[in-house]
């Protein structure tokens, strides 16, 4: 199996599918016979740092799946693309 997430204009996830990934490139044209922009996740993060989730960005630079924000303050993890959350005194999720 292979796993996709559809971007809308903005770069956010809206929908995460499985894919048939037994012949080389089937899930690939698949997804892209459904129209709109598909880019290939993975649950083990070897494909764009996490595993991608509805509501979550896609940076194209990093070629990466980006969780929301915790609070304003957090600050990104270049490595893992994900949010240092840390902050005690703002652990109220934003909206």
């Amino acid at each position: 199996m292979s796993h996709w997430a559809e971007i809308d204009e903005e770069n956010i996830v809206v929908r995460v599918l499985v894919g048939d990934n037994n012949e080389i490139d089937e899930g690939e044209a698949f997804m892209n016979s459904l129209g709109g922009t598909w880019v290939k996740t993975s649950y083990n993060a070897t494909i764009c740092k996490n595993f991608a989730g509805i509501g979550m960005s896609y940076d194209l630079e990093r070629d990466a799946f980006i969780p929301q924000k915790c609070h304003n303050e957090a600050i990104l993890d270049e490595v893992n693309c994900t949010w240092d959350c840390s902050n005690k005194d703002h652990n109220v999720r934003i909206s």
